[in-house]
């Protein structure tokens, strides 16, 4: 039976990189992929369209879908609205009303890439941790919120940080999950020792682990001293699991330990495997529409579609080897590029990797 696989290119350089993700899976769909696709409006353009970020059109064919691949959303033309119809609206409301709770951001450096990290190339050579991040619960979502004024007439902004202990089961099984498939050791990111919620967090995480993974190792660190790690080194991570904030900040800080944004997908998946896939980097207005963005971590997004979702174990390894090939062979979109290498455009990097598969 097909899978059916909702197209959300969004806004900025979203449709120029989902385009190339889409040209990967047309050609796997030529060679046995059965797949359907559909494509729907999200953020910024759905705003333009309709006049809000997540018509119910989107929404309802979302739940029909097997899986999700998102371009980007957001940009400047929209920064003006209020902040409760902006495009981010649109991506928060498709993560709670899927609810995908469970964020993966891989960072991985790719070896043709050592040079482009600003660190040096013996603290991150080698590097691949796996990021699982909350993302249905936390201070995003919590309530009450806003802003209101004191009975001294100045403003005050509010927001609540509130976890179940539910919430954080989940979230810690998922990481053990992903921990046994790897090196089989978790750190749990919390800030215990001033925020009563991840004392609570911190608690759970010990219950579940040792009662239902005791294989795998668990081990804390506040956030701040993780991201300081992050920097100082790295490689002592495999899984690192943390709230919906925290995951937010040290996933990207670990993404530029990889030299590029550029190169990293995301999945936000619910508890029955379903997902949302979308590159991490974001929608760069300022190059949109320049052909020159780089569409790698979209298609990388597709192969951990394939892996997590559709459960295409072979058909994700062939697109992560001729992301592999393209990248020895010398292909460099601008954010990557390199003395002695080939820069190319957005377009001609998805036809690069087309043709390798």
């Amino acid at each position: 039976m097909s899978k059916k696989i909702l197209i959300l290119p969004g806004d900025g350089i979203g449709p120029e990189i989902v385009n190339q993700a889409v040209k990967v899976m047309d050609k796997l769909a030529g060679e046995g992929l059965d797949i359907e696709l559909d494509e729907a409006l999200v953020g910024g353009a759905a705003i333009d369209a309709t006049g809000g970020p997540l018509p119910d059109t989107t929404l309802d064919l979302a739940k029909e879908a097997d899986a999700i691949l998102l371009g980007a959303v957001g940009g400047y033309k929209w920064e003006s609205l209020d902040i409760a119809i902006r495009p981010e609206k649109g991506l928060l409301g498709l993560r709670a009303g899927l609810n995908l709770f469970a964020n993966l951001r891989p960072a991985i450096l790719y070896p043709q890439l050592a040079d482009a990290s600003t660190l040096k190339p013996e603290v991150v050579s080698g590097l691949d941790i796996m990021i699982v991040r909350e993302l249905t619960g936390g201070i995003y979502f919590g309530q009450p919120r806003g802003v209101r004024e004191l009975d001294d007439g100045e403003r005050e902004g509010f927001n609540t940080l509130v976890y179940r202990e539910s919430e954080i089961e989940r979230i810690m099984r998922v990481a053990g999950d992903i921990a046994r498939k790897r090196d089989s050791r978790v750190c749990s990111v919390d800030k215990a020792n001033v925020l009563e919620c991840t004392e609570l967090w911190r608690e759970v995480a010990v219950r579940v682990m040792e009662k239902d993974y005791a294989d795998v190792e668990l081990s804390h660190m506040y956030v701040d001293n993780a991201a300081m790690q992050l920097v100082r080194a790295p490689k002592q991570f495999d899984v690192m699991v943390t709230t919906n904030m925290f995951g937010d900040i040290l996933s990207d800080c670990a993404a530029m330990l990889t030299g590029s944004i550029g190169m990293l997908p995301s999945a936000s998946l619910d508890e029955n495997g379903k997902g949302m896939y979308e590159p991490i980097h974001g929608s760069a207005p300022d190059i949109a529409g320049q052909n020159k963005a780089n569409p790698l971590a979209t298609i990388l997004s597709v192969a951990m579609m394939l892996r997590y979702s559709l459960d295409e174990a072979a058909m994700a390894d062939r697109i992560e080897n001729a992301v592999n090939k393209v990248l020895d062979d010398g292909l460099r979109t601008p954010d990557i590029m390199a003395d002695g290498m080939k820069e190319v455009s957005t377009e001609e990097m998805g036809d690069a990797v087309t043709a390798v598969l």
